[in-house]
């Protein structure tokens, strides 16, 4: 377990500190997925936190809370990095908002459990034709937008979004961005950049709605404090590695990282064995990378193909270059 702070002095110190640093490593890579494929934060750090002995009560209220600080920082370091689509943010942030806020509030473990299987199921299938899309489409990417009355849409998505993120734990970022990616209108990094962004409305929503039905008493400030120092400091690496990283990659990355959590939950619900479960994720652990070194060496083959193409119209760049 967790050392807890009982009192005051050198004892206390010695057990905040290791507290802190222990879960100020989950909250950095927590941070580093979330921010880089547009998913993951309360997945992964509630997995790091129950993984070093925190309550899963503690667990998913720190997260939560946690989630507003390093939504801030993201979203900064989304916006340096010119990843965010501020006019597709309020489409989602302010009915994702209201959504966190009305999932908190009306939060039953009998509703919650029931509805859980079904929702793993279709983000099976959004995560799927993600991964195919961006593997097998010669043109993932129309990078064409969405009209006025095409962002429309995006009000019942960030409502369905906040809802299923403040009644499932989690779930904002593979509601959200599975769908905005297989649309194929939107650049993947900008998609993860303007998710990111407005998940800091969507956790205050959230949090809202569980300070004014359940109190604050699960809340650990300790925990708080250490996954919001470990996500500031990964969030400018994140929003950078989202900006460098080739479009393939970042789809089959953020779809693989969709279907192997889904699956997972999925089997769970299903009562599969675990000695199964662990099967089957290795199985998709190993596809999922596989995918992504697909992914890399298709986009180094096509670079060369382009940079064969443009010295076969302009031989002189090659004199050039060299």
């Amino acid at each position: 377990m967790l050392p807890v702070v009982t009192g005051t002095g050198g004892n206390g110190l010695e057990a905040l500190v290791p507290t802190l640093l222990l879960v100020a490593v989950a909250g950095f890579l927590a941070q580093l997925v979330d921010g880089s494929l547009g998913m993951g934060f309360g997945v992964t750090a509630t997995t790091g936190l129950l993984a070093v002995g925190t309550a899963p009560v503690m667990a998913s209220a720190s997260v939560h809370l946690a989630k507003i600080g390093t939504g801030i920082a993201s979203g900064a370091a989304h916006w340096g990095m010119r990843n965010v689509d501020w006019r597709m943010v309020g489409w989602l942030a302010v009915p994702g908002g209201i959504g966190g806020f009305l999932g908190a509030s009306t939060l039953s473990s009998v509703a919650a459990g029931a509805a859980r299987p079904w929702m793993a199921v279709l983000l099976v299938v959004l995560g799927g034709y993600v991964v195919l899309r961006f593997s097998a489409w010669s043109k993932p990417v129309r990078g064409s937008g969405f009209t006025p009355s095409g962002r429309r849409w995006l009000l019942p998505l960030g409502g369905v979004g906040g809802f299923v993120d403040a009644v499932g734990g989690g779930g904002w970022g593979p509601v959200t961005t599975s769908t905005l990616l297989s649309t194929g209108r939107i650049q993947p990094r900008r998609t993860v950049g303007t998710v990111s962004a407005s998940e800091l409305i969507v956790s205050l929503g959230a949090t809202s709605g569980f300070l004014l039905h359940n109190g604050g008493a699960a809340w650990k400030w300790s925990v708080i404090l250490g996954l919001i120092i470990g996500g500031v400091v990964a969030a400018p690496l994140a929003a950078w590695l989202v900006r460098m990283l080739p479009v393939r990659v970042l789809g089959v990355g953020a779809g693989g990282l969709i279907v192997f959590t889904n699956v997972r939950l999925l089997l769970d619900s299903l009562g599969v064995p675990a000695l199964a479960v662990g099967f089957v994720s290795v199985v998709l652990g190993l596809s999922w990378v596989v995918g992504l070194v697909w992914a890399v060496r298709a986009e180094l083959h096509q670079r060369r193909i382009a940079r064969s193409e443009a010295a076969a119209a302009d031989p002189r760049s090659l004199y050039e270059k060299a």
